[in-house]
């Protein structure tokens, strides 16, 4: 439209001034024509200088935004500090915002008042951070991080508190009856393979005179009655000497130095074990896989018990005046904490970005955000200067 009326502008001065004669009125005409091209000329000028060189022709303070995009990110970025990233600005806006209040009113009811929409852009914003990310990079990290959290756990305390509170609430006596019934069974369907032990131990006599029957007879049968007393009488000798070996393992699970050098040693053969590394992966793919369902699907995540437990969160939050103020507070101090200690940094992640986009690409991304609004200009131009130059012609007509 702009050059469009420039052109028309032309045209109507080249007619003027063809038919000045016809008319006194017609040097009006030829004024406005006239002035209306040396404005819309000027504003084109004054436009095209802020992106380019107009013509091509290196014309000096042309081209301004190319030749100083630096001093436009410093500028932007000192803006930022100036206005947004300093403690104080943060801590005065701060103090006004009730961010406890708010994530209340959230968890409480995600889908009023538009949340719905916002808690499903976050959660394709997260999901597409999730996918984004380098898995081998990230996926590492989460590994390591759990095999070191494996390593760096002292099992053998454990295991000696557990078995010492299961003990001392009989939880471990089904445990032995399962074994001692699983041994009565492995007797039961192996006693070929006793009896052919005893023979093939027994002497030529034993065999020649088939006493080596008799004697895997009588050993089949006293390990079956041993067995089926053990299962019978709780208070089977052999039983309390079962029950006082897992009280000295207990103990010296906790206590003694060896017996805990022993398990931490078994410890780290299993987490370098190919089938454990297997396990942490599988562990971390399931993870994460977890998290893109929740993030992806955030209306199935929130009708389960882990939803109804943010919504009582965020009942609680709104209700309790005591927990609002604390987390208003943590929020206010993390915040400012942060600007103080990452807003020069932020600052520097502003200026450093401009500077290394290239000349072209800020024109670019410039002149497509204000440019077509930059055309008005060249529009009132010409119709400013079209006006100015009727005035003067007036004047110069009157005087």
């Amino acid at each position: 439209m702009a050059t469009g009326m420039l052109v028309v502008m032309a045209g109507v001065y080249l007619l003027a001034r063809a038919f000045a004669d016809l008319h006194p009125a017609i040097g009006f005409v030829k004024a406005f024509a006239e002035a209306a091209m040396v404005g819309g000329l000027a504003d084109w000028f004054a436009v095209t200088a802020l992106f380019r060189h107009p013509l091509g022709l290196p014309i000096p303070h042309t081209a301004i935004i190319p030749r100083n995009k630096d001093r436009i990110g410093d500028t932007l970025a000192q803006f930022l500090k100036d206005n947004f990233l300093t403690p104080a600005v943060v801590a005065r806006r701060m103090r006004h915002m009730d961010v406890a209040a708010a994530a209340g009113r959230f968890l409480a009811d995600p889908d009023h008042g538009g949340a719905g929409r916002l808690r499903e852009g976050a959660s394709r914003l997260l999901a597409d951070i999730l996918d984004a990310l380098d898995d081998d990079r990230l996926g590492g990290m989460a590994k390591g991080a759990i095999a070191s959290r494996i390593r760096a756990l002292e099992v053998s305390p454990l295991l000696g508190q557990s078995l010492e509170a299961a003990m001392a609430e009989g939880r471990h006596i089904p445990l032995l009856d399962g074994i001692i019934n699983r041994a009565a069974l492995i007797v039961a369907s192996n006693e070929e393979i006793i009896r052919d032990m005893v023979h093939e131990r027994a002497g030529r006599i034993l065999r020649w005179t088939g006493l080596d029957e008799n004697v895997a007879d009588a050993l089949i049968t006293g390990l079956n009655k041993l067995l089926y007393d053990m299962a019978d009488f709780p208070d089977h000798p052999l039983r309390i000497r079962v029950n006082e070996m897992l009280a000295d393992l207990g103990y010296d699970l906790q206590h003694d130095r060896e017996m805990q050098a022993k398990v931490a040693r078994l410890k780290e053969e299993i987490v370098e074990n190919p089938a454990m590394q297997r396990w942490i992966d599988g562990l971390w793919e399931q993870a994460r896989a977890a998290l893109l369902r929740a993030a992806r699907d955030p209306d199935k995540t929130m009708a389960g018990k882990f939803g109804e437990a943010l919504r009582q969160l965020g009942t609680t939050l709104q209700q309790d005046d005591s927990l609002r103020d604390t987390i208003n507070r943590f929020a206010r101090r993390a915040t400012v904490g942060a600007t103080a200690s990452y807003g020069d940094s932020i600052v520097r992640l502003v200026s450093d970005t401009v500077r290394g986009w290239d000349a072209s690409r800020v024109t670019e991304r410039v002149e497509n955000a204000v440019g077509r609004d930059l055309q008005y200009i060249r529009i009132n131009g010409t119709l400013v200067g079209g006006l100015v130059g009727l005035g003067l012609h007036a004047i110069d007509v009157l005087l």
